[in-house]
């Protein structure tokens, strides 16, 4: 069964373009596979996931893929120094309780790190909390306050911030502005921290270059 890249969110085609075929790759939340396949059809990695729901993990393994069930917070602890070329956590760091221990820890078992997550200065955001002055929903983030899985609420500059604060440096950016529930989109090139609706980023060592 063969994964076109249409068939796949914009945000995930970014992260596939940045991978170097043959590569180890460690998807991070990977829910029912859908990246990892693509990967290993189109880049020819060699592929783990971690995924903490029963029924995402069935998915994979009847894709063929390499899953454990866990939490992933717990799981990377396991892994040796750089194990893996990629670590991908994708649309997964607005639920992380610990992100400065994750994405340190990440950055231990993984040469490059990338991160994709929702916008939260887009401006459809600064809008509603402007005009009605009430915790805002939108595509991208679709949930009420009180059952939203997202504990986060980031944005591309406190992002970059971030990992300039942990010592990492990023190596890759790229700003996204997606439409038809995520399948389509563009890079924003003008004002991205109020026109993008994703921030995907890619995450070295202070030392390294491009």
């Amino acid at each position: 069964m063969e994964v076109e890249k249409r068939d796949i969110r914009f945000d995930l085609k970014i992260i596939a373009s940045w991978i170097e075929p043959g590569s180890r790759v460690l998807d991070l939340g990977c829910g029912e596979g859908t990246l990892l396949h693509y990967l290993r059809e189109h880049r020819q990695v060699v592929g783990t996931g971690i995924e903490q729901h029963e029924a995402e993990v069935a998915a994979c393994i009847a894709k063929g893929l390499t899953v454990l069930q866990g939490d992933l917070n717990q799981e990377v602890l396991d892994y040796p120094d750089r194990a893996f070329d990629y670590v991908i956590l994708s649309q997964t760091l607005q639920q992380v309780y610990r992100p400065r221990e994750l994405i340190t820890s990440l950055m231990r078992i993984g040469s490059r790190v990338i991160v994709s997550f929702p916008n939260f200065s887009h401006w459809s955001i600064r809008l509603q909390v402007l005009m009605r002055g009430m915790a805002p929903k939108n595509q991208q983030l679709p949930y009420d306050w009180y059952n939203s899985p997202n504990i986060r609420v980031i944005t591309l500059k406190d992002f970059r911030r971030f990992v300039e604060d942990l010592g990492f440096k990023v190596m890759e950016e790229a700003p996204i502005n997606t439409q038809n529930q995520d399948r389509y989109g563009s890079i924003v090139r003008f004002l991205p921290n109020l026109r993008a609706t994703y921030g995907v980023f890619m995450i070295g060592r202070a030392n390294e270059t491009r």
